[in-house]
């Protein structure tokens, strides 16, 4: 049986409940979407697309106020054009205006902190504001795939500063913790970076927007845990796609007090066993 093309969310869906990743991945039973997710890629559309402004007109009393507000047009262009996929979730007038001021409030605790990066960068080198702006533009949205590993994965940002590279994926859940399944996403990066590039990347980490960039170094530890993990489903998943090899995880991201998981209604993991 070949193998199947992975990715960081494939394999932590496999290790979270390997039933919901067969659902998922072997049968492709639909999905539905939530407001989480769809937030989630506004504001991801919202970061990419911010680098794209031009600052040539920009000057050192105004770029602030200028840099705030062409972030907000953008989050308000991009929370439009998901008004579809807004309308499909059910949600009240007051949720949505909630969710909306909220994931608003992360794009703006982002920007602030790019401020703040400028403004030191602009100190340490003497730069121009657009010198500078250039030289925190990020690569975006790369995708790497690996046909040595059978995985692959989009990275959200790359930056070069200096002689270092920092990998980057942006998240707008409520944690700051480096979860295992963060750890386990950027190692998964930095092993399609150390094979597309031939070196290490120097850092990766998660920007919580609601909070602020925590970044880890990168060791062959990381890069051992991404390999082993990698392997590990391979070998499963290349030698059963049988539902009664892949068990239910039955714990509390079956059901929960806000909703449940895609495959709740299929999987019955409180009524069935097999």
């Amino acid at each position: 049986m070949a193998k199947r093309v992975e990715s960081p969310s494939s394999i932590n869906t496999f290790k979270q409940c390997r039933r919901k990743y067969y659902y998922q991945y072997i049968e492709k039973l639909p999905t539905i979407f939530n407001i989480h997710q769809v937030r989630g890629i506004i504001a991801h559309a919202t970061l990419e697309h911010f680098f794209d402004i031009d600052t040539s007109k920009f000057s050192e009393d105004d770029y602030q106020l200028r840099l705030r507000e062409t972030a907000q047009k953008l989050f308000l262009h991009h929370w439009k054009n998901h008004q579809k996929e807004l309308g499909q979730l059910g949600l009240h007038e007051d949720q949505k205006k909630f969710y909306f001021e909220e994931t608003m409030l992360m794009i703006m605790n982002w920007v602030n902190y790019f401020i703040d990066d400028l403004k030191n960068l602009q100190r340490k080198k003497n730069s121009s504001l657009q010198q500078a702006f250039l030289e925190l533009t990020p690569l975006r949205e790369q995708e790497y795939a690996s046909s040595n590993y059978s995985v692959r994965g989009f990275i959200d940002a790359i930056k070069h500063l200096d002689d270092e590279v920092h990998i980057i994926d942006y998240k707008t859940n409520s944690s700051f913790d480096l979860k295992d399944e963060n750890k386990l996403q950027l190692a998964i990066y930095s092993l399609l970076y150390l094979e597309t590039h031939g070196k290490l990347p120097s850092k990766v980490g998660i920007f919580f927007l609601r909070h602020k960039l925590k970044l880890m170094a990168v060791d062959e530890q990381l890069l051992e845990l991404a390999k082993k993990e990698i392997m590990l489903i391979h070998a499963h998943t290349s030698a059963t796609e049988k539902r009664e090899d892949y068990p239910k995880t039955v714990n509390n991201l079956c059901k929960w007090s806000t909703g449940q998981c895609d495959f709740y209604k299929t999987c019955k993991p409180h009524e069935t066993k097999d």
